[in-house]
C-alpha cells in the first residue's frame, strides 16, 4: 500500500508488462500510471490510468470507496496513459462530474463520446471545495501538452503535479530517481523548457509538503532535490562538469578516434567522461547525457555526402528537444570527400547558443598517431 495522507489514497498501478513507453522509450524496469482520490466530505478522484490496467485500477478505487461514490473525476492531463480509463469510470459512476479546463474537454472529445453538461469548467486559479480539502487549480499550457493543469490541495499541502516531477519505473523499482527522471524528463518534457519554469515560478509561493505526479514515486523528503533539478533541466543548464561523446562508426576507425578522444580527456583531468555508440545504445539515454553535460564530442563518418544516419538522427532528436547553451568539438571521417563535420555543423547552427569549436578534426581513412595531436587540440579547447 502506498501512503500519501491520511486522506489522499493511493489508487494507481504499475505496468511491467509494456516494452516501450509512447512507442519508443525503453522501459525495463516498466512504469507506474499513478491516480490519487481524496476522501472528504465531497470525494475527488485525480486522473485514471492507462486502458491496459482499467480493471485494476477500478479495483483499487473501489476498495478505498467503501459503500461510497465519488463526486468528481479532475483530469489534469489527456494523454491516454493517464485518461484512456475516463469513459469506464464514467459508466461506472454516472452521477460523477468531471472536473477540467476548456482544453481538457475539447480534447477529450477527440477520444470518447462523453456527456459533458454537467462537467465543471474550471480555469487558472479557481478553487474546488470537498470539505476540510480545497483544491487550486493552476494551468500549465505545453507541460507537456496544451491542456495540462496541476492541482494544489492547501489543506495536506500536496501537489498533483501532472507529468511533472515524473520518472520512468514501477512504483517498487529500486532504482535511482535522478537518472530515469532525468531521462524522462528530457525525452517527454525537454523541449519545453519555458513553459516549466513558468509552471515552477506559478508554484514558488506554494507550501508543497508532497508531490503526486502521474508517473514515478510520491515525492516528500525529496522535494528540495527535486526542484533544484528541475530548475537546472528547464533552464538547459549544467547538471554536471564533463564532457558527453557521442559516436558512430562504420569500420571503427571513427570508434578509435572517439575513444582516444575519451582517453586524451581524462589524461587532461575532465572530471567525468560519458561516450555513447549512437547505432548500439539507446537514443534517450543519449539524449539525456547530451543535457546533463555542458561540453559534447560528435564523432561520425561521412555518408551520401552528409552524416552518417545514426549521427543525423540524433542531432534532429537534439534539435526537436531544444538544445541549447552547449560547447561543440566535431570529429569526423572521410576517406575522399569529409562531409559529416559541414553536416553537423549546418544541423548545430539551428540550434541556441551553440559554440563549435574550430576547426573540426578530420579522420582520413584509419585512425593514425598522427591525428592525436588534432584530436589533443580539440581537447585543449574544449576543457579552455
Amino acid at each position: 500500500m502506498v501512503t500519501v495522507t491520511e486522506d489522499i489514497r493511493y489508487i494507481g498501478v504499475n505496468d511491467r508488462d509494456l516494452d516501450l513507453f509512447e512507442g519508443q522509450y525503453i522501459i525495463p524496469n516498466g512504469i507506474a500510471y499513478n491516480s490519487y482520490v481524496i476522501m472528504d466530505e465531497k470525494i475527488a478522484v485525480m486522473d485514471t490510468v492507462d486502458k491496459r490496467k482499467t480493471a485494476e485500477f477500478l479495483e483499487n478505487l473501489e476498495r478505498e470507496l467503501g459503500d461510497r461514490t465519488p463526486d468528481y473525476l479532475v483530469v489534469s492531463h489527456v494523454e491516454p496513459d493517464h485518461a484512456s480509463s475516463v469513459k469506464a469510470l464514467t459508466e461506472r459512476y454516472p452521477e460523477m462530474k468531471l472536473v477540467g479546463n476548456t482544453k481538457t474537454f475539447q480534447m477529450l472529445s477527440l477520444y470518447f463520446d462523453l456527456d459533458l453538461s454537467g462537467a465543471v469548467t474550471v480555469k487558472d486559479g479557481d478553487t474546488l471545495k470537498l470539505g476540510r480539502h480545497e483544491l487550486t487549480f493552476v494551468t500549465a499550457p505545453m507541460v507537456h501538452w496544451p491542456e495540462v493543469m496541476v492541482s494544489y490541495d492547501s489543506c495536506d499541502k500536496v501537489l498533483f503535479s501532472a507529468d511533472g516531477f515524473g520518472k520512468f519505473g514501477a512504483l517498487d523499482a529500486d532504482e535511482d530517481w535522478d537518472c530515469e527522471a532525468r531521462r524522462y524528463y528530457f525525452n517527454i518534457v525537454g523541449k519545453y523548457g519555458p513553459q516549466v519554469q513558468a509552471l515552477m515560478k506559478k508554484a514558488a509561493g506554494l507550501d508543497i509538503q508532497v508531490i503526486c505526479p502521474l508517473h514515478g514515486p510520491i515525492l516528500k523528503e525529496s522535494i528540495a532535490h527535486v526542484v533544484e533539478k528541475y530548475q537546472i533541466w528547464s533552464s538547459y543548464g549544467v547538471e554536471s562538469e564533463g564532457v558527453f561523446i557521442a559516436y558512430t562508426s562504420f569500420h571503427g576507425n571513427t570508434e578509435d578516434a572517439a575513444k582516444k578522444m575519451a582517453e586524451i580527456l581524462e589524461k587532461k583531468g575532465c572530471p567525468k567522461v560519458a561516450i555513447s555508440d549512437l547505432a548500439r545504445e539507446d537514443m534517450a539515454e543519449a539524449l539525456e547525457d547530451a543535457f546533463r553535460y555542458g561540453k559534447i564530442v560528435l564523432a561520425a563518418p561521412s555518408y551520401n555526402a552528409s552524416v552518417m544516419p545514426f549521427m543525423e538522427d540524433f542531432l534532429h532528436h537534439l534539435q526537436g528537444k531544444n538544445y541549447q547553451k552547449r560547447t561543440v568539438a566535431l570529429v569526423e571521417n572521410g576517406s575522399w570527400a569529409p562531409s559529416a563535420a559541414k553536416s553537423m555543423r549546418a544541423m548545430l547552427e539551428q540550434m541556441k547558443e551553440i559554440t563549435v569549436i574550430e576547426p573540426a578534426v578530420t579522420i582520413r581513412g584509419a585512425f593514425k598517431e598522427s591525428d592525436i595531436a588534432a584530436l589533443e587540440a580539440a581537447a585543449d579547447a574544449l576543457l579552455a
